[in-house]
C-alpha cells in the first residue's frame, strides 16, 4: 500500500476533529498539525493514528484521541516559560506536544517498558525528561510546576499533585473511579494559595494506578 500523506492526515484531523469542536488556541492547533502522531503509536496502527479515537499502545494503556489531547493542552494554557509535568507518559505523544509549547516537560510513567520506549521517541526534544514513578506522588524534587496534565483517572485528585502546583498553576485531570462516570477537571492555584476546581466534560480514561508497595 502507498505511504499515507501524513501532513494531509494531520490537517484533516485539526480541521474536522479539533477546530470544529471548539479548540481555538492557535499555538495548540499548530503543534497538533505538525507533531507526527503516527510515530507515537504501534507500527501496525500507524494508519489509524489520526482517527477520532484512542488507540491501544500495549501494557493495557492507550494514547488518547487527538481531540482530548488538544483539549487538555488548551485547558492548561501553556506559556513559553512554563514548567510542565505530564503524568502517564504512555507513548510520549502528550509530552511531545507540550514540549513545543513550554520551557521544560518532566514526564512520569509507572510502566518501565513504556517509559523506556517513550524516552527513545522523545530523544530529539532536549527539554523533555522521562521518569519512572508513581503518578499519585508526582515529582516533588522537580516541583513546583506551572502545568500538570494527567492522562489516567484517579477517584479523587492526589494531594501531592495539588501541592506541586506553582502559584497560578493549572492541573488538568480526569476524575472518577468508574470509566463511565469520569469528569475532566481543571484545578487552578490562585496567587493567594486558594485552589479552584472546574468540571469541564465527561471523559473515559484508564485508571491511574499507584506503584505497588
Amino acid at each position: 500500500m502507498p505511504e499515507p500523506d501524513w501532513g494531509v492526515a494531520r490537517s484533516v484531523m485539526v480541521e474536522q476533529q479539533l477546530r470544529a469542536r471548539g479548540i481555538s488556541d492557535a499555538r495548540v492547533l499548530e503543534v497538533m498539525r505538525t507533531t507526527p502522531r503516527h510515530r507515537f503509536v504501534p507500527e501496525a496502527l500507524a494508519r489509524d493514528a489520526y482517527a477520532d479515537s484512542p488507540l491501544l499502545i500495549g501494557h493495557g494503556q492507550t494514547i488518547s484521541q487527538p481531540y482530548i489531547v488538544a483539549l487538555m493542552t488548551e485547558l492548561a494554557r501553556p506559556l513559553p516559560g512554563d514548567r510542565a509535568l505530564d503524568v502517564g507518559t504512555g507513548s510520549g505523544y502528550q509530552a511531545a506536544v507540550l514540549a513545543q509549547l513550554v520551557a521544560r516537560v518532566d514526564t512520569l510513567e509507572l510502566v518501565e517498558p513504556l517509559a523506556r520506549e517513550a524516552g527513545q521517541r522523545l530523544a530529539g526534544l532536549d527539554n523533555v525528561f522521562t521518569h519512572v514513578g508513581d503518578g499519585y506522588l508526582g515529582l516533588p524534587d522537580r516541583a513546583p510546576f506551572d502545568i500538570i496534565i494527567v492522562a489516567a483517572a484517579p477517584a479523587t485528585v492526589p494531594p501531592a499533585l495539588i501541592a506541586q502546583l506553582s502559584p497560578g498553576g493549572r492541573l488538568v485531570i480526569p476524575l472518577g473511579a468508574a470509566p463511565d462516570h469520569q469528569e475532566l477537571c481543571l484545578f487552578e492555584r490562585r496567587v493567594d494559595g486558594r485552589v479552584e476546581e472546574r468540571s469541564i466534560v465527561p471523559v473515559r480514561f484508564v485508571p491511574l494506578v499507584p506503584r505497588p508497595s
